[in-house]
């Protein structure tokens, strides 16, 4: 025993004078040993921004799309389509009542662009009729989208697939999007409404904004 404590104080001392030998004085300090008993941290990259804001991206081999109602005056709506800002107040193409965009394809993709105050039902009704075959229509309203709203044009949305244009009050906040010429998925949003609640309104006579947003297969136009 006496033997085996002599070698192992033996082996701690040239171990200890090799070591501040070797060893740059400088090379180890206080710093030095506290990180090493510090766990390391793991840092998440930051997410990458997708088409439209959505949270995930698309599939491949899809369009991304989003459509934002306004909410109150400091808030105009939005419609979105692969990125680009079809409808907002940026692009200066935002208005009270119910704003269009029809999204043409395959030339390979042309967009047209409306704003329709419902003082102009007949307008509004030529545009929708005038949109192409094998084409999207996305809406939105900002501000007050139906005092003034025809029938004739309420039929003509509803039509197109519409479940909530009927429904629509004064400055009721309303999304929709609808294809002409062929069908859309039945998982995909199509609509979405917010009517103006005095005692629930976000801001002072304006009910909050909604939007929806999805991924729409390019074989299907």
């Amino acid at each position: 025993r006496l033997f085996g404590l002599l070698l192992t104080s033996l082996a701690a001392w040239y171990l200890g004078y090799f070591v501040a030998a070797n060893v740059p004085q400088n090379t180890i300090s206080i710093a030095v040993l506290q990180e090493i008993g510090k766990k390391p941290v793991l840092r998440a990259p930051a997410p990458k921004r997708q088409k439209c804001d959505h949270w995930s991206p698309c599939p491949p081999g899809n369009f991304a799309y989003r459509i934002l109602s306004g909410g109150g005056k400091q808030r105009t709506a939005k419609i979105c389509f692969e990125d680009e800002q079809l409808v907002s107040e940026g692009s200066g193409d935002v208005g009270s009542g119910i704003n269009i965009a029809i999204v043409n394809c395959n030339v390979p993709w042309i967009t047209s662009c409306v704003t329709d105050s419902t003082d102009h039902s007949g307008e509004m009704m030529d545009f929708i009729r005038k949109a192409p075959e094998e084409t999207l229509l996305l809406m939105a309203t900002y501000d007050d989208g139906s005092t003034k709203l025809k029938n004739d044009v309420k039929n003509l949305v509803e039509e197109l697939g519409s479940k909530e244009i009927k429904n629509i009050k004064f400055r009721s906040s309303w999304v929709f999007i609808a294809a002409k010429g062929f069908k859309l998925p039945d998982n995909i949003e199509k609509e979405k409404i917010n009517h103006s609640d005095q005692k629930r309104n976000r801001y002072h006579g304006w009910p909050a904004e909604i939007q929806i947003e999805g991924c729409i297969p390019r074989n299907l136009i």
